[in-house]
């Protein structure tokens, strides 16, 4: 079975090292590495992960946004970990602009523990008009906040990820009433829950050296979770890449992963 490509305009990887422009607004915040954020071993599971990026990006934009103007949804997030936070590790998280695209921004994120740097990580975010839920135009005071950051960047909201392979099983992933965020979507950590779930399986003991989650289109319907249902679940693993992919209700892809592993038993 060939492993499909993940589309990237020059072929290759973006760096994840982008300082900020002079002048910029950078975002700064601390938390704690929780009981509840670990996996067996005491590393922090890569949702944990994912859900810093997404609070620390939050209390970002909150602080500089009126409110109603956006409603952001995640479009792309890539991580490079160097290592996992450890459980009662307090971690600083370090955030800004990185490139501004039409109705999308990117954004970077380092999450440095006592122990030095432990995750690298870049987000491409669309805005969201508040009522119609259609992708908005970011507006001249958003440039005026985080342009200087961005340093003139532009950033493109296609999709990378190929498509499933044939004859890959599929098994049903049950949703559970936490997965659903104050939107009626399924939020988007849960795509890394799978991801680890799935790294679980099928490489016990690898160390993950990258990964990325991509998201297609939102699971559910925006209405109070009821019944919950269910998505389906597939994965693949060539040599040291894995990938994996969860279809809705609909059998339509939602979403995408990819992940490197760097090592076993790391």
């Amino acid at each position: 079975m060939t492993q499909p490509s993940v589309r990237r305009p020059d072929g290759a990887v973006p760096p994840l090292q982008v300082a900020p422009g002079a002048g910029a607004r950078v975002f700064r915040a601390a938390r704690r590495v929780r009981l509840g954020d670990v996996r067996p071993g005491d590393g922090a599971r890569l949702d944990a992960l994912a859900r810093y990026l997404q609070d620390v990006a939050a209390d970002d934009i909150g602080e500089t946004e009126v409110a109603g103007d956006h409603r952001w949804v995640v479009r792309r997030t890539r991580l490079e970990v160097r290592r996992r936070p450890r459980y009662k590790e307090t971690v600083d998280l370090v955030t800004w602009c990185s490139g501004i695209g039409a109705a999308w921004a990117e954004r970077r994120t380092s999450i440095v523990g006592s122990a030095g740097v432990a995750v690298e990580a870049v987000s491409l975010w669309v805005s969201l008009d508040p009522v119609t839920m259609r992708p908005a135009p970011l507006g001249e005071r958003f440039g005026l906040i985080h342009g200087p950051a961005a340093a003139g960047r532009s950033v493109a909201a296609r999709l990378l990820h190929g498509p499933a392979p044939a004859g890959i099983p599929w098994r049903v992933w049950p949703l559970r009433v936490g997965d659903f965020d104050v939107l009626g979507h399924v939020n988007n950590t849960a795509g890394w829950a799978i991801l680890e779930d799935e790294l679980a399986r099928d490489a016990p003991g690898a160390r993950v050296g990258t990964a990325e989650v991509e998201y297609r289109r939102a699971i559910g319907d925006g209405a109070e979770p009821g019944p919950l249902g269910q998505v389906r679940v597939c994965s693949a693993r060539w040599g040291d890449i894995m990938r994996v992919w969860v279809s809705d209700d609909a059998g339509e892809v939602a979403l995408s992963a990819v992940a490197s592993l760097v090592a076993l038993g790391g």
